[in-house]
């Protein structure tokens, strides 16, 4: 298994990688309702948009989006903020991290957790630390971030426009 940054070729994997996270949020952690909605949005637009943020993202900062490379495709991958958003949370951000489920269990989640760390303290940041938004419904998730030292700060209001 490689870990390493994100690179163009990798585009088809990295968005197959992010449709299965999107489906997984929307079947795994709400009902019906939340699952029609995350699969509305996957579009071939949406796609084109995701990934031409990606490339910015990378071209801001290489490392924002590591990758696990099983040699036969990508398995999983860490997607932190560049340096430049770091005022969005006045912290570095770990916008998504995402294993694909046969892979889980074995040391990938880790290992794009350090790769993601590693880049957030390299980073210029107001506050020292790292945040993420996590459903509230995802144990599985929230059980990995409290073993990687993620703990409560404040709490995420939204509302439809």
């Amino acid at each position: 298994m490689e870990i390493r940054p994100y690179e163009p070729a990798d585009a088809d994997g990295l968005w197959e990688l992010k449709r299965a996270f999107e489906l997984g949020l929307g079947s795994e952690t709400g009902g019906d309702d939340k699952l029609t909605a995350y699969e509305a949005k996957l579009t071939d637009e949406y796609r084109e948009r995701y990934l031409a943020w990606v490339g910015r993202c990378v071209e801001s900062d290489e490392r924002c989006v590591t990758v696990a490379d099983a040699g036969d495709g990508l398995v999983g991958y860490a997607f932190v903020l560049p340096e430049s958003m770091a005022f969005v949370w006045d912290a570095a951000v770990l916008n998504e991290i995402y294993v694909a489920p046969e892979r889980r269990g074995t040391g990938v989640a880790d290992d794009l957790m350090a790769a993601a760390l590693d880049l957030a303290r390299e980073q210029d940041l107001p506050l020292d630390r790292m945040v993420l938004d996590v459903d509230a419904a995802n144990e599985r998730a929230k059980a990995f971030y409290r073993r990687h030292g993620f703990g409560h700060w404040g709490e995420m209001v939204a509302r439809e426009l």
